[in-house]
């Protein structure tokens, strides 16, 4: 019995035939700018090891024609790897030349192409994430890449590599800035009648809200499932290994370790030194080690939240909190990087994620409504849990599934040894579905599904009773289109309360301080 529910208000508007189709507004070649001129080093330098890489795996392959090879040939091979290196620098520098971008009050511009070229636009009204990327080679020549995400699916971002790092700081206050609504300065005339250049925009500032311990990130990494996994694993090897008196099994255990030291290494080099702050343009998280990388997620942007909890960490009682931001990038590693809100969260620092992004959960107590859709079951938190007659299809988490409404958010619950819970605005739902298999139809059950944008969370609450469930999709769609209609404007400082003002005015967030659960 799959269901949907179109949360669109109103159809796409006329077009007039006879109109041209409008084309983006011509800009003057002083607006154009280019990259560092080091960013060819910085690019070219994958070329180089790429070449050195084959070369060494097709002469390694044969011990003894590296032996017997005579001088000229060693030569010949010399100079082909030469020639390749500079062809591929030869390609970074015509890349470079070739690249340019601009910034106007609507929206960035990037020509790149040698061969092929290709001009492209993020609008500044669709941006929804902000981020300063320094590769451990560019921070060694002191530089940074800016990467904006806009809304718009995967490959609608736009990146520009490489600024110098001071430069790409401004540009990103420039960029949030001009999203939010502003305008950029008018220059002014001194005494003398000389143009003096119009000021920029400031760095907003930000308060520090939580930052990761060290020791709690290594925690956290070995009691993870990849870590206990491969623990298994060697276990498994050394005692087969034992009661068979073959040794050659033991070698199996290498690929094991080296898969579990890369999973520990990305969790290490992703989460080290992870921190989130607070500031008049967004969450701003930072976090990195060969990469370091800076984060800003302008208000609202955030679609949807989820809370996960292993079996392994239920005893330190520690929670991973990522979230969907539209626009970033859908690869597994790419998600890891960019889709955490924290990667190791006690209960206290997942109340404060969660007000980082909805600061009002629309519930008289939020902290008994976190705390009971973290580990209570049944109608506990006034959750509406699964029907009894669920246990035939789902005997051991049954209890666990369940949803909450609030005034602000949707709130599913699941899992009883990996828990879960998803938080999920109600201005924010993109589409709803309920769908019913053969099984739940004769057990009168059905699952409830909220999309969000695509990201690491997915909101669904199975084996609902099937009334409950129809009941909750048109209540649902009729809360976000509500919703919808009085959200907060894309440009978040267009329209500005005096309570904002007031906000803006002081140290940022220390009045949202007062108000954290």
């Amino acid at each position: 019995m799959p269901l949907a529910a179109d949360l669109g208000t109103a159809g796409p508007p006329a077009v007039d035939r006879d109109q041209p189709i409008p084309t983006a507004p011509a800009l003057d070649s002083g607006q154009w700018r280019r990259v560092h001129r080091v960013t060819p080093l910085v690019r070219g330098w994958k070329v180089l090891v790429a070449v050195l890489l084959v070369f060494s795996y097709q002469t390694t392959d044969s011990v003894r024609w590296v032996r017997e090879a005579p001088g000229p040939t060693w030569l010949a091979l010399a100079a082909l790897v030469g020639i390749v290196v500079l062809v591929g620098f030869g390609y970074a520098g015509a890349a470079w030349w070739m690249t340019r971008f601009a910034v106007t009050d609507d929206a960035v511009h990037l020509r790149t192409g040698v061969l092929f070229r290709q001009q492209r636009q993020a609008r500044l009204d669709r941006l929804q994430a902000v981020d300063v990327v320094r590769p451990l080679l560019a921070q060694l020549f002191g530089l940074a890449e800016l990467r904006l995400e806009v809304a718009g699916g995967s490959g609608s971002g736009v990146s520009l590599a490489y600024l110098p790092h001071g430069e790409a700081q401004a540009l990103r206050a420039e960029l949030l800035a001009l999203a939010a609504g502003l305008r950029r300065p008018e220059a002014t005339t001194s005494d003398d009648g000389a143009l003096d250049a119009a000021p920029g925009f400031a760095t907003a500032p930000e308060r520090k809200v939580y930052q990761v311990p060290i020791g709690r990130l290594i925690g956290s990494i070995v009691l993870s499932g990849a870590t206990f996994a491969a623990l298994v694993g060697c276990v498994v090897i050394v005692v087969v290994s034992a009661v068979t008196e073959e040794v050659g099994g033991l070698f199996i255990m290498f690929p094991v370790l080296v898969g579990a030291a890369g999973a520990a290494w990305t969790h290490v080099n992703g989460g080290v030194f992870f921190q989130a702050a607070t500031s008049p343009d967004g969450i701003r998280l930072r976090h990195g080690l060969t990469e370091s990388r800076t984060q800003t997620v302008p208000p609202g942007r955030v679609q949807a939240v989820s809370i996960r909890q292993g079996p392994l960490w239920r005893a330190p009682g520690w929670w991973r909190v990522r979230m969907n931001v539209a626009g970033y990038a859908l690869e597994e590693d790419s998600q890891e990087r960019e889709s955490v809100l924290h990667p190791v969260a006690s209960v206290e620092q997942v109340r404060t994620a969660l007000w980082l992004v909805l600061p009002d959960l629309g519930v008289d107590d939020p902290v008994a409504m976190i705390d009971a859709a973290l580990t209570a079951s049944g109608t506990d938190g006034a959750f509406t849990p699964a029907p009894r007659r669920a246990v035939w299809v789902d005997p051991v988490g049954w209890r666990r599934r369940g949803v909450l409404v609030t005034e602000r958010a949707l709130v599913a619950r699941s899992g009883r040894f990996w828990r879960q819970v998803v938080v999920v605005p109600h201005e924010r739902t993109q589409s709803l579905a309920i769908a019913q298999g053969p099984v739940q139809r004769a057990l009168r059950l059905a699952s409830f599904e909220l999309h969000s944008t695509p990201g690491p969370v997915r909101a669904s609450v199975m084996h609902l009773d099937q009334e409950v469930a129809a009941t909750l999709l048109h209540e649902q769609a009729v809360r976000a289109r509500q919703a919808r209609a009085t959200a907060a404007p894309e440009q978040w400082l267009v329209r500005p309360d005096p309570s904002a003002q007031v906000g803006l005015a002081t140290e940022p967030g220390e009045q949202a301080q007062e108000d954290m659960p």
